[in-house]
């Protein structure tokens, strides 16, 4: 035991040693291959591989049972964090529904460097932007967080459908605090980066909405603001009910009953081309569609009281 209690003075130097070893196993491991993110203070109790080492070995030989355990339970690593396993729990937890849980959950990795997590949590962001409890503070806080997310998403992997989708979102939400000047001006770029996500993913019903919103939107724009879209433009974006009802159509193609915001648009796009039969149709299948969210509540709310416009009182 006197032995022992010389040799303990080694153990900052173990320490450090077994840190640095399990480290260097640690990065050589990986899910197929996939990047991986680092937490701190995991502790290895005893991990079979790392002392596997002859540092290890020697020290346990010399310092006896006891100064082992005292080794075991204070070597502390930082232990491997693999990003398809966040993706996982990520995916999970938003179609729970639970958004606030999955922001939490990925804003605790904000620094990566991950394409695929970061267009989630620019997704997660917005999210929680669009709850009717969030401050107008953090709502604009957030929409600017959410558009930094994305964007950086997109350097990280410019061949990510998600990526150029959530940027075009998040550019148009940005808009919306920039004045209606930016917001037209960036109209092209957006209409762009969701083509671009169509392309890259022709099964994402989303993109084609997006595209359809995008239709709808410059279809029924105010005479004022298409006065300054000829301003900013020689030749100012433009678009018909028609389009718009095209990519609402491809949108429910690809998945039918997807989105509840996509059933509202098919009735209100009905209604503005004077067809009240399809309108009533499509009205009602948005109000009928299960509330999972704010969201559908929302699109419940307003297919009400529009079906009353073409006499369906269901």
């Amino acid at each position: 035991m006197a032995l022992a209690v010389r040799l303990r003075g080694l153990l900052p130097y173990l320490r450090t040693r077994l840190g640095t070893t399990a480290r260097a196993e640690a990065a050589g491991r990986g899910r197929r291959g996939s990047p991986s993110l680092w937490l701190g203070g995991s502790e290895i109790l005893g991990n079979a591989v790392v002392f596997k080492r002859g540092l290890i070995i020697s020290a346990l030989s010399y310092l006896g049972f006891e100064t082992y355990q005292l080794i075991s339970q204070s070597a502390v690593v930082h232990a491997e964090v693999n990003v398809e396993e966040i993706l996982e729990q990520a995916d999970y937890l938003y179609g729970s529904g639970e958004i606030e849980k999955l922001y939490h959950l990925l804003a605790q990795y904000k620094q990566s460097e991950d394409a695929e997590l970061l267009w989630r949590l620019a997704r997660a962001s917005r999210d929680i932007s669009q709850l009717s409890t969030t401050s107008a503070e953090d709502k604009k806080r957030l929409v600017y967080e959410a558009f930094a997310y994305a964007k950086k998403a997109l350097e990280k992997n410019e061949s990510s459908f998600a990526a150029h989708k959530w940027y075009g979102i998040c550019l148009s939400d940005v808009g919306d605090y920039e004045g209606i000047k930016v917001k037209i001006g960036n109209a092209v770029i957006i209409k762009e980066h969701f083509e671009r996500a169509v392309e890259l993913n022709p099964k994402d019903a989303t993109s084609f909405h997006l595209i359809g919103v995008w239709c709808y939107s410059f279809a029924e724009l105010p005479w004022y603001q298409r006065n300054i879209a000829k301003v900013l433009f020689a030749t100012p974006p433009t678009s018909t009910f028609e389009e718009a009802l095209k990519y609402f159509q491809m949108a429910e193609q690809v998945h039918p009953n997807f989105y509840s915001k996509n059933l509202l648009y098919l009735g209100k796009t009905f209604l503005k081309l004077k067809n009240k039969k399809l309108a009533a149709f499509w009205l009602l299948k948005a109000k009928d569609y299960p509330a999972h969210t704010e969201e559908d509540k929302q699109v419940q709310k307003e297919a009400a009281q529009l079906l009353k416009t073409v006499g369906d009182k269901d």
